[in-house]
C-alpha cells in the first residue's frame, strides 16, 4: 500500500511571481537566506525550497519514503485578494498543480484552490478543475473573509461537489478574531485550531452536511478540537431548540463521517480521534515544508499507535487512495 501525505502545501512559483510583480492584498519580502514571505495578518510564511522547488520536494519524498502527496496551496489563500485578482491566481495556481501532477506521474496528487469570495466564480473554477484537469476536489478555507462556509452564498459549490461527490478538505486561516492573536504565533498555534472547530460545527447545525451527503468532508489537524468537544455539541442538539432545527441527528452522526488528518503529532490525541470516527477516517499528514509541519513526526506518531498493523496502513495510505479514488469523473 502506498504512503500518502494528505496535508501539505506547494506554492507554485508563477504564483510568487504573481504576487511579487502584481497587486496583492500579499506583502512579498525576501528573508536572509532568499525565501520569500508572504505576510497577511497575525501570520506569515516562509517559502523554503520545499515550498517552491518541486524537483527539491520530490528528492525529500524519496528520502523520506513517501509515495504520494495531495499537494493545496495554504495560507492565505486567493480569497484576500479583490475577486478579480482572485479568480486569476486560483487558475493560475490550478493549471500548474495540474503540471506538477502530470509531469511527476503518481508522486503528486491535488486538490484545488478557488477564489471563494466570488462563488459564483468558484462554481466555475471547480467545474473547470475536477472535470478538465482531473482534481478529486478542493480545499476551501474555514472563513472567507469572515464570512462563514456554512453561509448560503457558497450553496451553490456544495451542489456542485455534492454532484460529483468531491472530496471538500477545510483548512484553517485567519480567525475571526485575529487581532488578540498577533502574539507568540497564537494564530496558527491557537487559532487555525478553533476556527476549524467552527467551521465544522456551524457546517453541521447550518444542515450543509445533510443537505449535501455525498461531499467527503476532511477537516486538517484532526480537526482542530472536533474529537474533544464532540460530546458537547451534542449536549447542544438536547439541550437547546435551534440546535436542532436544521438537522435530524446528532453532531457526531455527522462528524464521524468526515475525515481527519493526523497533523497533531500527539499519539494519544490521534487515538482519541481513533476511538470517535474509525481508524478509516484518518489521514497520514505531515503539514510540510512549514515550520510547524514535519514528515519524520507524521511517521513516528502513526508507528506509536496502539491499534493494529491494517489500520496503521490504512492510515498511512489507505483511507487516502480510497478517498481520492471516490470522485465522479
Amino acid at each position: 500500500m502506498p504512503i500518502i501525505d494528505f496535508h501539505n502545501h506547494y506554492y507554485p512559483p508563477a504564483y510568487l511571481d504573481a504576487l511579487r510583480t502584481g497587486s496583492s492584498a500579499v506583502r512579498v519580502t525576501i528573508d536572509a537566506d532568499g525565501n520569500p514571505c508572504l505576510h497577511y495578518p497575525g501570520d506569515y510564511n516562509v517559502a523554503v525550497p520545499g515550498h517552491r522547488d518541486i524537483d527539491y520536494r520530490e528528492q525529500v519524498l524519496i528520502q523520506h519514503g513517501v509515495d504520494t502527496q495531495v499537494i493545496t496551496l495554504t495560507t492565505p489563500g486567493t480569497h484576500v485578494e479583490t475577486p478579480r485578482t482572485a479568480v486569476r491566481l486560483a487558475s493560475l495556481v490550478n493549471d500548474a498543480f495540474a503540471g506538477v501532477v502530470a509531469s511527476k506521474k503518481g508522486r503528486f496528487a491535488s486538490l484545488a484552490t478557488l477564489p471563494l469570495n466570488d462563488p459564483a466564480a468558484s462554481v466555475a473554477e471547480f467545474e473547470r478543475a475536477t472535470q478538465q484537469l482531473g482534481f478529486p476536489g478542493a480545499m476551501l478555507f474555514s472563513n472567507i473573509n469572515s464570512v462563514a462556509l456554512s453561509d448560503e452564498r457558497f450553496w451553490p459549490l456544495y451542489e456542485a461537489a455534492n454532484d460529483r461527490n468531491a472530496v471538500l478538505y477545510i483548512h484553517p486561516t485567519s480567525p475571526v478574531g485575529v487581532e488578540s492573536m498577533t502574539e507568540y504565533w497564537l494564530m496558527p498555534l491557537c487559532g487555525f485550531l478553533f476556527d476549524t472547530t467552527l467551521a465544522a460545527a456551524k457546517l453541521v447545525f447550518s444542515g450543509v452536511v445533510e443537505r449535501f451527503p455525498r461531499i467527503r468532508w476532511v477537516l486538517c489537524h484532526l480537526g482542530g478540537t472536533i474529537p474533544y468537544l464532540v460530546e458537547r455539541l451534542d449536549r447542544g442538539f438536547t439541550a437547546f431548540e435551534d440546535c436542532r432545527a436544521n438537522i435530524s441527528k446528532p453532531p457526531s452522526e455527522y462528524l464521524k463521517n468526515f475525515y481527519y488528518d493526523t497533523v497533531n503529532f500527539n499519539p494519544r490525541a490521534i487515538e482519541l480521534a481513533i476511538a470517535f470516527e474509525g481508524s478509516d477516517h484518518i489521514l497520514a499528514g505531515s503539514d510540510y515544508p512549514h515550520q510547524i509541519g514535519s514528515i519524520p513526526r507524521m511517521f513516528e506518531s502513526i508507528q506509536a499507535l496502539n491499534i493494529p498493523e491494517s489500520a496503521r496502513t490504512a492510515i498511512l495510505g489507505g483511507n487516502a487512495a480510497r478517498l481520492l479514488g471516490g470522485a465522479s469523473s
